[in-house]
């Protein structure tokens, strides 16, 4: 048996010499990130997506109010409002990585001086939300080292849509699909929104054509909605509480033809701003509604 010095110096002698193999040190010096922080929703859902649980996100308390799925882990961290993340709580979770967008880079500068910001922003980023949101996945992918964990999930994303779209009925009509903000006004979403995307990953139409926000979506009155009355109107939960029973006593909203004729649905609440599970949570309401509308 060799002297414990010489196993000690050939100990080091292989740690250095394995150091100097290409990407070894560079990971050495680097891990993967693991306590990540999110300023933005749909950020977040990625994360969950990856199997990885945000030490901490913005305006966390509000989460199953918007999003329905999946849900935030309860030892998740409230970073407070959005664009105001809370610098204390912050610093004193040591976060690895910190997660922003566009929207919240306002916040970076300061947050920078915690630990490495990347910028991922999804909305407003000159393509459609639910491609953008594949890339922004697969980009997470590959800076947290769980590639395969994201193609995964991406199979398995186009696997449950094509399995949705055979469940839909023949001759489906065009979805209008809308939130309301108050009792007399909604977003309307186009075809560049998420949910456009979904529905149309679905091969369903949209019956709203007009102009929208980097969003996806349009604010308007609720008789702007009259042109679409060959539609199947959708609404995304949640509403003000008094928007229903105010509706049902409105003449212009009673008067609207998919409301005489009963194509009215309301669906639970989708993240309006998520990223991949919200499309495939979109996707099996909005198949769901159309199946129970066959029915």
């Amino acid at each position: 048996m060799l002297p414990f010095s010489l196993h000690r110096r050939a100990f080091l002698s292989a740690l250095v010499a394995a150091s100097c193999l290409p990407g070894v040190a560079a990971e050495a010096a680097a891990p993967f990130p693991r306590r990540v922080a999110c300023f933005d929703y749909a950020l977040a859902e990625l994360l969950l997506l990856l199997g990885v649980e945000p030490i901490a996100v913005m305006s966390a308390a509000d989460w199953p109010v918007w999003t329905g799925e999946p849900p935030l882990p309860p030892s998740v961290a409230d970073l407070g409002a959005s664009q105001e993340p809370n610098l204390e709580r912050l610093v004193a979770l040591k976060p690895d990585l910190i997660l922003s967008t566009d929207y919240t880079a306002m916040a970076e500068a300061a947050a920078a001086r915690i630990a490495p910001v990347e910028r991922l922003t999804i909305y407003g980023a000159g393509t459609d939300p639910l491609p953008r949101a594949r890339e922004v996945l697969l980009t997470l992918g590959r800076r947290l080292g769980l590639e395969d964990r994201a193609a995964a999930a991406l199979a398995a994303f186009d696997a449950e849509l094509a399995g949705l779209s055979q469940r839909l009925p023949a001759n489906p009509p065009p979805l209008l699909m809308v939130a309301f903000m108050d009792t007399r006004h909604a977003r309307v979403f186009g075809r560049a929104s998420l949910f456009g995307n979904a529905i149309e990953a679905l091969g369903l139409a949209n019956a709203y054509p007009g102009e929208v926000n980097p969003w996806g979506f349009a604010t308007v009155g609720v008789e702007a909605l009259a042109p679409y009355g060959d539609a199947l109107l959708l609404s995304v939960d949640p509403a003000p509480a008094d928007t229903w029973p105010t509706l049902e006593r409105s003449p212009i909203w009673t008067e609207l033809p998919f409301v005489r004729e009963g194509r009215v649905r309301r669906i639970a609440p989708v993240l309006t701003f998520g990223a991949v599970s919200a499309a495939a949570r979109c996707a099996r309401l909005v198949t769901g509604a159309l199946a129970g509308e066959a029915a």
